[in-house]
């Protein structure tokens, strides 16, 4: 499996024993949160501004696609891609990855809006994130 895109981050967590749910494997929750750490962290490697910057990034739509049971304990590689630059957004992609094995346990997409924050609405996607998109 693979997914589209450059590569821009890889970021190492452990799944901890309270992520887990009644089943005995990782709430599907979990999966999102592991790709919202990782695209927080990378987003934040590139200096582009913190939460009183002017502007930054929202999310408008998220993905995911549960490809194998995830269950403590474990530690997951994240890596992240970015794909598709428009105009004033970026489509950014995920593969969940056990560290130890490579085994995939899910792969995972979000679209990623430059957006003031004041006037609320989408401005042009910085040029750092721009020249990181696959062509």
């Amino acid at each position: 499996m693979s997914v589209p895109g450059n590569p821009v981050s890889t970021l190492t967590m452990a799944l901890r024993w309270g992520d887990m749910d009644a089943y005995g494997h990782a709430n599907n929750t979990v999966y999102f949160r592991f790709f919202e750490e990782a695209r927080i962290v990378w987003l934040s490697s590139l200096d582009l501004g913190d939460a009183e910057a002017p502007t930054g990034p929202v999310i408008i739509k998220t993905s995911a696609t549960f490809l194998k049971e995830l269950t403590h304990p474990a530690s997951v590689v994240v890596e992240t891609y970015a794909d598709k630059a428009g105009n004033t957004s970026l489509d950014t992609y995920h593969l969940l990855k056990d560290r130890d094995t490579g085994d995939i346990y899910a792969e995972g997409y979000a679209k990623v809006v430059w957006t003031d924050r004041t006037t609320r609405k989408s401005t042009p996607l910085p040029d750092t994130l721009r020249a990181l998109a696959a062509r």
